[in-house]
Formats: structure tokens, C-alpha cells, sequence
């Protein structure tokens, strides 16, 4: 009997702890990933076009080059962020840009490639994560992730807040939210919808709404799309997406 009472009390504790384990931040983040497609990011050219102009990126082993062009009847401007900088060409001839635009020119840029790439850019280093709760939306369970950054690399933008649904059982980022502060502040929610793989990595658009109580948690968001107190303002699609994975470098 002794040993009955021994064995039930072990096996409940083994059980207990098994299912009582909490992922992290960072292994919710890493998981989410792996799943929109892993290493395949990081060896990659990735084209797509969005609201009319054309976007490319290009990384590998670290080098990285993000580049937009906008092309009218008269002119084509071809803007290039690399780890070199800013590259500026109008008409393929490289222009000096201006210091007082170089810093909207490069965010530009690259807020429309971190958006796209969701969630690759979730673990550069100047990325704060912390599981800040679960939750239940539109019957679905998900884990809901903070997202602050350090000053020091987190670009002009770093006191911008982010909170991402990542689903519990997929792993993919359905919904997510941010405060900014430029032109005013504001907050936004976005709904994913239409997601599609291309060649290993996975895109989604996004219904994008908005809520004028700008001192509003971004984790109270959940609720407020799930009730209806959220304005639709927009739509977030990507075009034309073509992903060609680079081969690597021979020895």
C-alpha cells in the first residue's frame, strides 16, 4: 500500500510538472519563426510590390540590403538600405541626399520590410520581448508577446510599443498591435487574413484598425476588436511576392 501511495504521488508530480512548464518570450518568438520559414530569411531575395511601389530585399550571412523604387512618367526613384547606409538613385544616377532626410528615408523603407518579413525582425538585438498573457480570440488560443526596444539600435522609432498574437498551437502571428508617437501618436490593431507560402516563407495581409483613446493598453486591443470598438482605416496587402532562396557558397 505504502508503495502504491508512493508511486501514485510520483506520477502525479512528473505529470504536474510536465504540463505546468511555461514557454518563454524568446521560445514563443523562435518557434514563430521557424514556422514563417526559418533560415531561409537569412539566405534569400524577396520581392514584392505595395501600393504601387516596388520593394526587394537581399540577405545573406548577416549582409542585408533593403531597397523600395517608385517609378512616375518622369522619373524613378531607387532608394537602397544596406549596412553600408542609404543609396539614393534618380534615374540611375546616385543623388546626395539631404542629413535632415536620410533618417525618414531609411525608416521608410525599412518599416515597410519589417512589416512584410513578420516575424524575422522579432529577434534582432535591440528587441525586448516578454509574454505578457494568454488569450482566447475569435475561438482561437493565443499567446500574447510585449515588444519594447533599447534606445541603442532600436532606431529613432525605440519607444514604440508592439503586442503580437502569436497562435498557441500554430505559431503563427494572426493579430498584433502598436503605439507610435510620431505626427501625434496613434494605435493600431491589425487583423491577418489571406496568409500564402511562398517558397518556404510565409506572408499574410492585414486589415489595419485604429482606436482614438490613445492611453489604451495595447493588450486590451483583443477585446476591443472582439466587440466592435475598432475603426478599419486601411488594408495592408502585399503583391507580387517572389522569394528565391540563394544557394550557399561553395568551399
Amino acid at each position: 500500500m505504502v508503495r502504491f501511495l508512493f508511486f501514485s504521488f510520483f506520477f502525479v508530480m512528473i505529470h504536474v510538472s510536465v504540463f505546468s512548464y511555461q514557454q518563454t518570450a524568446q521560445e514563443i518568438v523562435d518557434k514563430a519563426i521557424e514556422k514563417a520559414g526559418g533560415t531561409v530569411f537569412d539566405q534569400s531575395v524577396i520581392h514584392f510590390s505595395f501600393r504601387g511601389k516596388q520593394y526587394r530585399s537581399e540577405r545573406r550571412k548577416g549582409v542585408y540590403q533593403l531597397e523600395r523604387k517608385v517609378v512616375s512618367d518622369t522619373k524613378e526613384v531607387h532608394d537602397v538600405v544596406s549596412n553600408k547606409g542609404l543609396l539614393r538613385r534618380v534615374n540611375g544616377c546616385a543623388v546626395t541626399v539631404a542629413d535632415s532626410l536620410v533618417t525618414k528615408i531609411s525608416d521608410g523603407v525599412n518599416s515597410v520590410h519589417y512589416f512584410a518579413m513578420l516575424p524575422y525582425g522579432l529577434n534582432a538585438a535591440a528587441v525586448n520581448k516578454t509574454l505578457a498573457g494568454e488569450t482566447v480570440l475569435k475561438g482561437e488560443p493565443y499567446y500574447k508577446i510585449k515588444v519594447t526596444f533599447d534606445q541603442e539600435g532600436g532606431g529613432t522609432d525605440y519607444e514604440d510599443e508592439f503586442m503580437y498574437w502569436i497562435h498557441k498551437e500554430r505559431y503563427t502571428v494572426d493579430y498584433l498591435a502598436y503605439k507610435y508617437a510620431v505626427n501625434g501618436g496613434g494605435i493600431r490593431f491589425r487583423e491577418g487574413y489571406n496568409p500564402r507560402v511562398v517558397s518556404g516563407i510565409r506572408f499574410a495581409d492585414y486589415k489595419n484598425y485604429k482606436t482614438e483613446a490613445l492611453h489604451t493598453d495595447l493588450s486590451q486591443l483583443d477585446t476591443l476588436f472582439e466587440t466592435g470598438k475598432l475603426k478599419q482605416v486601411s488594408v495592408i496587402a502585399l503583391e507580387d511576392i517572389h522569394v528565391y532562396v540563394l544557394k550557399e557558397d561553395c568551399c
